[in-house]
C-alpha cells in the first residue's frame, strides 16, 4: 500500500478515500468469538456493544481502582501520563494504565476482550494504547469529533486500519452525562484533516484537540445521511470500535459521573513506524513501541 494514501494534515482539506483495508480479518465459522449477526453488524457499522460483560463486582473492583489512581495520581502513577482538563485541574485521562496497575494489567489480556480483538483482526495483538477518561459531574469536557486511526497514522506512524478500541464503561453512561457518540458507517472512508502539525501538538492536543478534527461541513453531511448514535449502556457493559470510526463526546453537565477504560488493541502485523512529515514519535505512553503481544 502506497503510504501517502492516508495523508492527512496539509494546508487543505483533501478529498475522503475509501477504505483499503478490511473491516473484519477472520473468515466466520461455528465459534467464532462474535456471532454471525454481530459480525456483520461490526463490518457495517463500525462498532458492537456488548452489555454487561462484567459483572457489579468486577465493575466495583475496576472502578475502585480507576478512583485510587485519579485521587492519587501524582504518587501512583507517571506524572507525564496524567491530563488535566482545560479549565481546572481536575484530572481528565491517565494514560499507559496496563502498565501502571495490576488490575487494569489483567484486564488488557482478559479472555473476554482479547478474543474478540484478536479474531477481529486476524492477527496476535498488542497495548498501542490504554488510558481511563474521566468525566466528572458538572466539570468533564468535550472531546471533538475525530478517527484515531488519522491521528495515530499521522502523528504515530500506524501503517494500516488493523486497530480496535475496546470501551469498557466503569460507570452508566446515559444520554445525558456524555457518552461515547459515533457516526455509524463513518469507518468505511478515511477524511483527511487540514492543518500542519505542530510538534509534540499532543501536549497541548490531549486537553483540547484542534487538527485531526474534521471540517463541520463535512461532519454535518455525514450526520444527515448516517446519524449519529449515542452508544450509552449500564456500568460493565463493553464497546469494541473499529479505529477509524468517527466519534466524539459532549461535555458532562450533569451531577452523574461517567469514567470509561480504553484499551487499544493493534495488530503485530501493524506495528507503528515512522509518522508524516518528519515528526518525531509522540511518547511511549501514547503509542507503545513494545510490540509484545498479549497472551
Amino acid at each position: 500500500m502506497n503510504a501517502e494514501y492516508y495523508a492527512s494534515r496539509s494546508a487543505l482539506a483533501e478529498p475522503s478515500r475509501r477504505r483499503k483495508e478490511p473491516v473484519v480479518w477472520s473468515t466466520w465459522r461455528p465459534g467464532a468469538p462474535l456471532r454471525i449477526g454481530e459480525k456483520l453488524a461490526f463490518e457495517e457499522n463500525g462498532y458492537l456493544v456488548f452489555r454487561r460483560r462484567f459483572s457489579a463486582n468486577e465493575v466495583a473492583r475496576l472502578r475502585g481502582e480507576a478512583d485510587r489512581l485519579r485521587e492519587h495520581a501524582g504518587e501512583l502513577v507517571d506524572p507525564e501520563t496524567v491530563v488535566r482538563e482545560p479549565e481546572g485541574d481536575s484530572v481528565r485521562s491517565i494514560f499507559e494504565t496496563h502498565r501502571q496497575s495490576e488490575v487494569f494489567r489483567e484486564l488488557a489480556a482478559d479472555i473476554r476482550l482479547l478474543d474478540v480483538a484478536r479474531w477481529l483482526l486476524g492477527d496476535d495483538v498488542y497495548i498501542h494504547q490504554s488510558r481511563l477518561n474521566y468525566k466528572p459531574g458538572f466539570e468533564g469536557e468535550a472531546f471533538p469529533w475525530h478517527s484515531d486511526f488519522e491521528t495515530w497514522h499521522s502523528e504515530d506512524g500506524m501503517p494500516g486500519m488493523r486497530a480496535v478500541s475496546a470501551s469498557i464503561l466503569l460507570d452508566d453512561n446515559t444520554a445525558c452525562n456524555g457518552p461515547l457518540m459515533v457516526i455509524p458507517g463513518s469507518h468505511l472512508r478515511f477524511f483527511p484533516c487540514a492543518g500542519e502539525t505542530p510538534e509534540e501538538h499532543y501536549r497541548e492536543s490531549l486537553r483540547r484537540q484542534r487538527y485531526g478534527v474534521p471540517d463541520p461541513d463535512l461532519l454535518t453531511e455525514l450526520a444527515r445521511t448516517y446519524g449519529i448514535e449515542a452508544l450509552t449502556g449500564e456500568a460493565g457493559t463493553v464497546v469494541f470500535f473499529d479505529c477509524n470510526l468517527l466519534h466524539a463526546s459532549a461535555g458532562n453537565i450533569t451531577p452523574l459521573p461517567r469514567s470509561n477504560l480504553f484499551l487499544v488493541y493493534n495488530a503485530l502485523s501493524n506495528r507503528l513506524g515512522d509518522p508524516q512529515d518528519g515528526l518525531r514519535p509522540r511518547p511511549e505512553f501514547l503509542a507503545s513501541r513494545r510490540f509484545e503481544p498479549l497472551e
